[in-house]
This record gives C-alpha cells, sequence and structure tokens, in this order.
C-alpha cells in the first residue's frame, strides 16, 4: 500500500456498523453533535457492552474491541455532585475491564485488575457506582490487556454544579488515537527483538555529507561515531511511526475528515484528548490562535498560544473563534510520519489546506545528558566497573569522547544541537539546580546498574519552558508547562512532610522500561501515609518523553523554586528532566502509577502505590 494512502487511511474509514451487533446504543440517552464524532450519553445511569466489531481504516478488514459497537466508545456527560451508576457487561473471550481517567473515586471503582478489582470475567457485569466530585474534561479506557490499543476508550465530560465559567457557544470532543492493523503484542514482541523496528528516520548518508559539508568532515565523523558507540538514534522519538500506525481523529482518518461546524464568530470550546495508545500530538490550528482554558480538567488561567503538544492520558480545553469559512484541525505526531486532521467549517464539505509535515529533528546534548549537555564532559560519572558514563550513560568506554573533547559539540551547524540555545532550554542556565527540597546530589539506586538500563542522567535539566524536541524552533508559540497556572491554586497549602525520588529508567535496544531500573512484578509498592503531604521527584533518565499517571490523586506540579505550578494527572516529563509535584495522600486503597504509552507500561514502568 503506498504509504500517503496508510497516512491518510480510508475516507469511509471506521467501524463497520452494518455488521456490528451493538450499531444500536445501549442505556442513556444520546444524541450526536458532529460528523464523526461518537454518540453522547447523558445521565446517572448509564450500561455499557464490551465487545468485538469489525473495522476497516487502511483497506485491511480487522477486529476491533468496541463499547456499544463504537469507537471510540460513546461519550458520557455527567454532573459534578450526582452519583453515576455504570454497567458495564464483558461480550469478549477474555477478561475486560474499565479505569475512570483522572478520576477521584474510591480506589474499588478504579478498574485496575490486580490492583483495585479482579477485572471483569467474560459473559460477566460489573457495576461501577461512585459520586462525580469534579468537573471538566476527562477520558475512560481498558485497563486489561492491549485493549486500549484496539478501541476501548471515550470521553468524559462533566458538567459543574454552578454555572461554568468558561464560557462558548458551542463545544467539540476532539479525541485523537492511534490504530494499528497489526497484534499489539506482535509489535510488542518486534520491539523487543529491535528497539529501532519502526523507525524509519535513522541517519543516512546524506545526513552525514551534509554534516561535513557544515561542521567539517572530522566533526562529522566524530557526531556519527558518538552515537555509533552509544549504540542510540538521535531520531528516537517514538516507538511506533506512520509505518504501522495510523492517525485517528474521533475514529476517524485523516482522509476521513472529521467535521466540526460552527457559525463564523461563535466561540467555540473544543475538549482535546489525547486517547492514544502511542502518540504525542503537536495540535495546531492554522489561522487561528488557541486560548488554552483548561488542562487535565482543571480551569487554568487563559493563555494563547499557536500550538500545544500533549501525550496519551492528557487533556486541554481551548476556546477559538473562527470566522472564515473551514480550518484545519492538524495534530502531527512527535516524530513528524504522520498526522490525525480535521475540520472547523461553516458548512459541510467544506475543507481547508492540510499543512505539510514539520521536519524531523535530532535529539540534542541537552536531551541526552540534561544540564550537563552544555557545559561539555564536567561531571561525568563512571558507570559500571569503573567505565566512564557520559552523565551516567555507560557504554562501555564511551570512545567518542576521545574525538577532539566532542568537537561536533562546539559547532553550531550540528544537527543534533539544533535549539540549544532557544530559551527553551533554560534548563542549561540552571545547571545541575535542584527541585525544590530535592539534594543537589543525584542519587542512582542500585538497582540502576544492570542490563536493563543503557543511561543515566547525572545532571538534570529542570525548566519547565521548553516546548521539546521539534518545537523549539518552529517559529510559533507553543504551550509549555510554565505556561499552566491553575485558578484558585493548590488544593493543600502544606508543604511536603518527605520526598519520595524515583528514576524513569529503560533499555531501548533491549525495550526494557521500568522505575529504578525494576520492572513491575519485580518491585514493591510505594507507600504513602494517609492524609501525609509528599514530595514527588520523577528524574528521567531515558532519551524519550514519559507521561506520567498517578490514579486516584491529583498531582500538583511545582516550579523548580519550589511554588505551585498546575494541577494534573498525567505529567509529562522530557528526556533528561526532573520534575516535582506535590501529592496529598487523601484516598485510601490501592493505586496504580505508570507510563501512559501503553507500551512502557506493558514492558514494566508501571508501580503499585498503597495509601495506609
Amino acid at each position: 500500500m503506498p504509504r500517503r494512502r496508510f497516512v491518510q487511511g480510508l475516507a469511509a474509514g471506521g467501524v463497520l456498523l452494518g455488521l456490528s451487533p451493538y450499531a444500536r446504543a445501549v442505556g442513556a440517552q444520546s444524541t450526536r453533535t458532529s460528523t464523526g464524532s461518537a454518540q453522547i450519553l447523558v445521565g446517572t445511569e448509564f450500561n455499557l457492552e464490551i465487545g468485538e466489531s469489525p473495522v476497516n481504516f487502511t483497506g485491511n478488514p480487522r477486529i476491533a474491541t468496541t463499547v456499544n459497537g463504537s469507537l471510540p466508545a460513546p461519550t458520557l456527560r455527567w454532573r459534578e455532585g450526582d452519583t453515576v451508576t455504570i454497567r458495564v457487561k464483558n461480550r469478549l473471550k477474555e477478561a475486560t475491564s474499565i479505569h475512570w481517567h483522572g478520576i477521584i473515586l474510591p480506589y474499588q471503582m478504579d478498574g485496575v485488575p490486580g490492583i483495585s478489582f479482579a477485572g471483569i470475567p467474560p459473559g460477566e457485569t460489573f457495576t461501577y457506582r461512585f459520586k462525580v466530585q469534579q468537573s471538566g474534561t476527562y477520558w475512560y479506557h481498558s485497563h486489561s490487556g492491549m485493549q486500549e490499543a484496539t478501541g476501548v476508550y471515550g470521553a468524559i465530560i462533566i458538567d459543574p454544579v454552578d454555572r461554568d465559567p468558561i464560557r462558548a457557544d458551542r463545544e467539540y470532543v476532539v479525541q485523537l488515537s492511534d490504530w494499528t492493523d497489526e497484534d499489539p503484542m506482535r509489535v510488542l514482541a518486534k520491539l523487543k527483538m529491535q528497539g529501532d523496528y519502526y523507525n524509519y528516520s535513522q541517519p543516512t548518508a546524506v545526513d552525514f555529507f551534509r554534516d561535513a559539508s557544515q561542521m567539517g568532515l572530522k566533526a562529522a565523523i566524530d557526531k556519527r561515531k558518538m552515537w555509533n558507540e552509544m549504540r542510540m538514534s538521535p531520531t528516537d522519538l517514538a516507538d511506533l511511526s506512520a509505518n504501522v500506525l495510523t492517525y485517528l481523529m474521533n475514529g476517524t482518518t485523516p482522509a476521513g475528515n472529521w467535521t466540526g461546524l460552527f457559525q463564523p464568530g461563535e466561540r467555540v470550546r473544543l475538549r482535546f484528548i489525547n486517547g492514544a495508545a502511542n502518540t504525542f500530538y503537536d495540535v495546531r490550528i492554522p489561522g487561528l490562535q488557541l486560548t488554552v482554558v483548561q488542562a487535565d480538567g482543571v480551569n487554568v488561567e487563559p493563555v494563547t498560544v499557536d500550538e500545544f503538544r500533549f501525550g496519551p492520558g492528557e487533556t486541554y480545553d481551548v476556546l477559538v473563534q473562527p470566522k472564515d469559512d473551514a480550518y484545519t484541525v492538524f495534530a502531527q505526531a512527535m516524530d513528524r510520519t504522520g498526522y490525525a486532521r480535521g475540520t472547523l467549517a461553516a458548512r459541510a464539505g467544506l475543507e481547508a489546506p492540510v499543512p505539510g509535515l514539520d521536519p524531523v529533528e535530532w535529539l540534542t546534548m541537552a536531551d541526552m545528558m540534561g544540564a550537563m549537555g552544555a557545559g561539555g564532559m564536567a561531571g561525568m560519572s563512571h558507570g559500571v566497573a569503573g567505565q566512564p558514563s557520559m552523565g551516567g550513560m555507560n557504554h562501555g568506554g564511551m570512545a567518542a569522547m576521545d574525538h577532539g573533547n566532542m568537537a561536533a559539540m562546539n559547532h553550531g551547524g550540528m544537527q543534533g544541537m539544533q535549539g540549544m540555545s532557544h530559551a527553551g532550554m533554560a534548563g542549561m542556565k540552571h545547571g545541575a539546580m535542584p527541585v525544590a527540597g530535592a539534594s543537589a546530589q543525584v542519587r542512582h539506586a542500585r538497582t540502576e546498574y544492570g542490563p536493563s538500563i543503557d543511561m543515566r542522567v547525572d545532571m538534570p535539566r529542570t525548566n519547565l519552558d521548553d516546548p521539546g524536541i521539534g518545537l523549539r524552533s518552529s517559529g510559533r508559540r507553543v504551550l509549555t508547562l510554565s505556561d499552566l497556572h491553575t485558578v484558585g491554586g493548590p488544593m493543600d497549602s502544606r508543604g511536603a512532610e518527605r520526598e519520595i525520588e524515583l528514576h524513569l529508567t529503560g533499555n531501548m535496544e533491549r525495550y526494557a522500561w521500568s522505575f529504578d531500573g525494576v520492572e513491575y512484578g519485580k518491585s514493591t509498592p510505594v507507600h504513602f501515609s494517609y492524609g501525609e503531604r509528599v514530595r514527588v521527584i520523577l528524574h528521567n533518565d531515558t532519551m524519550m518523553t514519559h507521561p506520567m499517571h498517578l490514579h486516584g490523586m491529583w498531582s500538583e506540579l511545582e516550579t523548580p523554586d519550589g511554588q505551585f505550578q498546575a494541577r494534573r494527572h498525567t505529567i509529562p516529563v522530557q528526556p533528561a528532566q526532573r520534575i516535582s509535584f506535590l501529592v496529598t495522600a487523601d484516598a485510601l486503597g490501592r493505586w496504580a502509577w505508570h507510563c501512559h504509552l501503553m507500551l512502557h507500561m506493558d514492558a514494566g514502568m508501571f508501580r503499585e502505590v498503597v495509601v495506609a
């Protein structure tokens, strides 16, 4: 199949409703508001059935796991203060579950098999019942096997009990996801055999000769030798690419063109949800500014940007005021191999030009070494058996460090150093400045020195104003974590009573992911005392961004000097970055804590949290 056809998908791709046994909505009153959107179920009692439905997104018929025969699942609309009852019937031949992402509820209702309940066996029904204690944009998905990747995900809208301070003339859910025709377990098996199996943007001879012309032959050789000896790729931005994924907007392929209608001059609220299993998206609407008014379901001080990046699990609500006939809603994957897209239109059938994909950018020294990336090799630590390591990365001697003292680092034309002088790389100015309350000395657990770890960062950057690789020099105003300020401040004014530091670790060549070098199944729970205020420090020792989701409790993000920033349920931690947040352990029980990149979670970046 031609690559462009694969990226675009089929115009009529999706659930083959005529063949689905669940084509009729089950349960509460339902409505549709736009072309290609999921049904909206409103009320306090809901009946959901998880089963299988035939789908075709690419020209290859497949079977998806669906809710009420829909992909995405129906949107559930609740009201703050109500008690909702959701009966989930399992029509699969395997166990299933539903997790209510970002919802504060009793742990028995959280829906994580093996942690909060046993799961829903085939043929049985589980009844979720809890009081809705919040408002905003959230979502739900399966926490069983690979069912999230095969279709079990949907939106949740919770109306506030009082008048909503965010005023809009109309609104749409824009749920982004990704689809693979391959069995997700087979995808994982391929990555286990070769971590960059789906990375088709590897350095080429053309890149080498361009580097040689810009920085000189010796520097170009040093640069290539450095990456080769580290056994890493400077384009390792995502595990999966458009060669295996079709990117969807509200379950619709780019060729299918999801469309939301408006009247010119209206104020439109777009509830963006990243329900993808594997993809970070960069979202913009050319010709429109985006006023971000909510993050992870919580109102923030409005901030106007051209673009935002968000990972699996995150949500952003934005306001736009379209005046022309049509605008493209453009969401390109972080690795720049494909995109999801839709249209805001004054009438059905209109389209706007679709932007081209941005060029692929290489990871920088700061993405690999943090603050040390700008300061040469000072502070170099030693790894196993006394071997030198770059920022703590043990790579069998790192002979590349003998080549002109990393000569490539001194050449402004080095492609891998793009964005190093950008304001977004403020972590270089901070150097090794610790986050509030943390020791200046980075601590690596003994378990981080083993075959499942290929990198350790000794001088992480702590800045929150970095838009990330590929966005630092785009010329567009891009949202960063430092732009977010939760309305009303923190929920708990207390300072931290103690600290917990965990390192996000992995080995891309082995495709192993973990906390502190220990995969789930070999790890012990993290313990919080009920009612205590804890500072959590996450230190990313890998070259990939991880969207970290703590179930059951809010994570209150801090600035590097310890000031409250924003309330989140999912926090993206960039490569070689150190982030801290405060948690009030006000939810008794057993909770999950994991990377929301599904394959990372499945490969081991998952811990249990016990509050007692």
